[in-house]
């Protein structure tokens, strides 16, 4: 819990220091990052080698995350769990214009902010699906650690949505949504699955392509 309650303060911290945006429009949660290069490969890098260590140094933090298989049909569950997570937001977006949600995003950046994406929600399904999901699943049904993981998920975006930020209530809606969809693919596949759709759903969300 003190890993996870200290990534949700680093992550809430990065919002009023200007490195994401997040906002409603028309009811539909809208995400953008910073377009610094810079900034988004060191924060990729620095949050892979924070999960890497953490992985290594605590053995029975490490033994609770079930990976998966890193095979097609996991790579093909994942990306497209990420495609549902998203696609509430992505059919209801162009009903907004773009400079409503965030504005465009240039395309040399898609690649570093696809890194990006996928590494920084690695470590964020490490720590919900891989040690939360894991313990929870130690006292109680494997079913019910997936709903709570996808509750705590959501919880943990509350200060985010109310205070922060005003997103409100579509953020806790959207991310209680897709804790789901990553919850159970963990359940079904491993935290490979559940890391690669929360990733390939906010990339959907932040690049700005729809």
């Amino acid at each position: 819990m003190t890993l996870v309650f200290g990534f949700v303060l680093i992550r809430d911290a990065m919002t009023p220091l200007g490195f994401w945006r997040l906002g409603v429009a028309g009811a539909v949660p809208w995400l953008r990052f910073t377009d610094q290069v810079g900034i988004l490969l060191l924060f990729g890098l620095g949050t892979l080698a924070l999960t890497l260590g953490v992985l290594r140094l605590d053995g029975e933090l490490s033994s609770l995350v079930r990976w998966g298989r890193f095979i097609p049909v996991t790579v093909g569950w994942g990306i497209g769990g990420g495609v549902l997570a998203a696609g509430p937001v992505l059919l209801l977006s162009p009903l907004t214009p773009i400079a409503q949600r965030g504005g465009n995003v240039a395309v040399t950046l898609l690649p570093v902010l696809l890194a990006f994406s996928l590494v920084g929600n690695l470590a964020e399904e490490v720590l919900f699906r891989g040690f939360l999901q894991g313990r929870l699943e130690q006292h109680t049904g494997a079913t019910r650690a997936a709903l709570l993981s996808a509750l705590l998920f959501a919880a943990c975006h509350a200060f985010l949505a109310s205070t922060v930020t005003d997103a409100g209530w579509p953020l806790l809606a959207f991310t209680l949504y897709e804790g789901l969809i990553c919850a159970f693919l963990r359940l079904r596949s491993g935290v490979i699955a559940a890391a690669l759709a929360h990733g390939t759903a906010i990339f959907l969300l932040a690049s700005a392509l729809v």
